[in-house]
Order: C-alpha cells, then sequence, then structure tokens
C-alpha cells in the first residue's frame, strides 16, 4: 500500500476526527469523551484497545521488532478564541495541537491495521493523556506500556503552528532537541494580622516578594553560560482585603534548561534561598516540585528513518531544532531509542500570526494526512 495515497484518500476521515476532538477539547488525565471516541474509532479499524493507567495502548501485528507510536491527546484549559467553525465551547482548547496528534495516528492506525499481513513485527500504539502537565508518559510507564511486548524504538510527531507553512519538518538527532523542565511551587507562611499592627504579624506576602526577588536574578548570577537556562514566575496569590497582613502566600512557576544537571543544581539553589529568605523574616516556606522531565535526546537512527520517509515524498527537512519547551515524551526517550519530529502546520499570511499555547492559535489541516503517512510509514521501514 502507499501509505501516502491512502492517508490522501482518509483525509476527510481524519478531518472529521480531529474536529470531534478539538471540539471536545478536554484537559490533564479528566479525558472521558476523547478515550471513548479513540477506542470507538480503533474498534472500527478492527484493533482491540487496551487501557493503560489512564491512556490506551494497542498493537497491530506480531512478533518482534517492535515499534511505538505516541500521540498525546490533552488540550489545555483556556478559553478559544481562533474562529474555527469547530471552535471547543468547553472552556478547554487544543491549542498545541494534540488533537492533530491523536487524529493522524488513529488514521496511521487504520492504514497499519489495513496491511497487518505485510508488518515484520509488532506497532504499539500509544494515546497518551496529560502531557500538558508533564505526567502522562509516566503513568503509562508505570502501567507497563514499554513492556509485554518491550518496544525497541519509538516515534512521535508534533505540529508547529505559526508563520512557516506546511511542508517542512524539523529535527535533532545529536543534541538537546527540547529542554528539561522544573515546575515547582514556593509556600510561605507566616502570622496573619491587622494592618494597623505590623509588628504583631509576620507578613507572608513580604516574604514571597523577597524570594521572587532574589530568585528571579538567579541565572543572571548564577547560570552557567555554556547551557540555556530559563527561570519563569507565572502565577502568585495571597490575601483577601487590604487591611488584612496576609498569613499564607504562594508562587508557581518552571525552570528550564538544555541539561539536566543545571535544571537540578538551580532548582537546589531555588530551595535554599527560599528557605533562608522566610528565616530571616521569621517565617516559614515550602517548596514543592509539582512536576519535571528531562531533556530531550533524540536517537539517530530511527530520526534518520524518518527524515527519509519524508524527504522521499519532497518535504524540507531543518536540522538541529532546539526549543526551550519541555515534552513529556523525554520519559520515553530516556528508556527506549527514539525519534520526535515537528512538522510545519502554519500559514504565511495572517493566520500565522499566533503560535502554540495562544488562544487564537490555527493549524492547517494539510498537514494531517503528512502525520499519518509519516507514522505508517517510517513503523513499517523501522520493522523491516
Amino acid at each position: 500500500m502507499d501509505y501516502f495515497k491512502r492517508a490522501e484518500e482518509l483525509f476527510s476521515e481524519t478531518k472529521e476526527n480531529r474536529r470531534y476532538l478539538h471540539k471536545n477539547a478536554e484537559t490533564g488525565f479528566d479525558l472521558p469523551k476523547t478515550t471513548e471516541f479513540v477506542c470507538e474509532k480503533l474498534k472500527s479499524y478492527g484493533i482491540n484497545p487496551i487501557p493503560c493507567g489512564k491512556g490506551i495502548t494497542a498493537t497491530i501485528g506480531k512478533g518482534n521488532p517492535v515499534i511505538l507510536l505516541r500521540a498525546d491527546m490533552d488540550a489545555l484549559p483556556m478559553k478559544e478564541e481562533s474562529g474555527e467553525k469547530f471552535a471547543s465551547e468547553n472552556g478547554n482548547a487544543h491549542a498545541c495541537g494534540h488533537d492533530m496528534h491523536t487524529a493522524m495516528l488513529l488514521t496511521a492506525a487504520r492504514m497499519l491495521k489495513e496491511t497487518e499481513s505485510e508488518l515484520k513485527g509488532t506497532v504499539k500504539l500509544m494515546f497518551q493523556p496529560a502531557e500538558e502537565l508533564l505526567l502522562g508518559s509516566k503513568n503509562m510507564i508505570e502501567n507497563k506500556v514499554l513492556e509485554n511486548p518491550k518496544p525497541d524504538a519509538a516515534l512521535a510527531f508534533h505540529t508547529a503552528a505559526g508563520k512557516i507553512p506546511t511542508g517542512k519538518f524539523m529535527y535533532n538527532k545529536t543534541s538537546a532537541m527540547m529542554s528539561a523542565v522544573k515546575m515547582f511551587c514556593i509556600e510561605t507562611k507566616g502570622r496573619g494580622g491587622h494592618g494597623a499592627y505590623p509588628h504583631l504579624s509576620v507578613d507572608a506576602l513580604f516574604i514571597l516578594t523577597e524570594i521572587y526577588s532574589a530568585v528571579s536574578s538567579l541565572i543572571s548570577k548564577e547560570g552557567n553560560p555554556d547551557f540555556r537556562t530559563f527561570l519563569t514566575i507565572g502565577r502568585m496569590s495571597s490575601g483577601t482585603a487590604p487591611n488584612i497582613i496576609p498569613e499564607t502566600a504562594f508562587m508557581e512557576g518552571s525552570i528550564r534548561s538544555d541539561n539536566n544537571n543545571e535544571a537540578d543544581r538551580i532548582f537546589s539553589r531555588l530551595k535554599e534561598i527560599s528557605e533562608h529568605i522566610a528565616k530571616a523574616f521569621n517565617g516559614d516556606v515550602k517548596v514543592t516540585l509539582l512536576s519535571e522531565t528531562p531533556v530531550l535526546l533524540c536517537d539517530e537512527n530511527i530520526t534518520d528513518i524518518a527524515v527519509k520517509v519524508l524527504s522521499d515524498k519532497g518535504f524540507e527537512g531543518i536540522e538541529g531544532m532546539k526549543a526551550a519547551a519541555s515534552e513529556d515524551f523525554s520519559f520515553i526517550a530516556e528508556k527506549i531509542p527514539s525519534a520526535m519530529i515537528y512538522l510545519s502546520s502554519g500559514f504565511s499570511d495572517e493566520r500565522g500570526e499566533y503560535t502554540a499555547h495562544n488562544p487564537k492559535v490555527v493549524f492547517d489541516e494539510e498537514v494531517l494526512k503528512i502525520g499519518a503517512y509519516s507514522y505508517a510509514e517510517t513503523a513499517r521501514r523501522f520493522l523491516s
């Protein structure tokens, strides 16, 4: 079977699948409509879906070798403003393209099932929740997605909105492609009281702002210039009224680096600084690691196969991609040879003004057939 030609024949169905998922965007591990839809589609293709933690797995073919094909399913907790006719109206938005990934893999699964007798090994499917929380891969690994059968390699695709039009792809097979990240929460505790009597209170919000000021300069003062490292505070909250000295305060943020050890070191320093500042002002502090993921390192051999699959159809590759964003597919790549390829799905006109995680972002659906073909053809060539 010519998988590209077949992907074109199934393009209408792939779009319908994507639009259903987009309109019914769900977040984190709470994906009832999404997982039900994926399971029903797999069954309709003659594939038996199996729950794996909060995700779904299935196999096509038999024997060795085994390749894992992964797609993430979750959306973001934000109101969509894309203007698409099939836009989500439930307060969540597929603003990172995970609906695209899931639809691509569903079509690839159908094509692989149609040619199952020709496969020289096993294709294992991985439909994953909670990528945006950086917890979904770990959940499925803990529930044995990398066992019975154990994959020899893994492949994932990610769509890229913005000004780069469909038809190009980005990859990296020699260095960190995506950054390590540590999401954290800093909670301070003091002693609440009346604004007229500050000497009888310990201001938790003041302590927090002092910590904010100090940790915000961590990278510029202590960051190793050999690495790309960022520290961001994205959320802060405290207090209930203008005349009450707050007893508690908190902020949440992230540390990103293209070096795992540097991310660990900066987080350790963040904890030390927070503890010393809180003690200096007679308060307490709790620093919690909410989630983390290591740098994404791709395997040269698997990447080369996927690059050849795309190049054979005339698509232009851009080598050496490095992103400050993070991906929990890196947990898979830590354990087995893996590759992630970014597929451009943007527009050169005004539709490309917005990128991922923006409520107005739009994706070019033409990329769906490219992704479906690439999933299926890379799997076939790897097994051969």
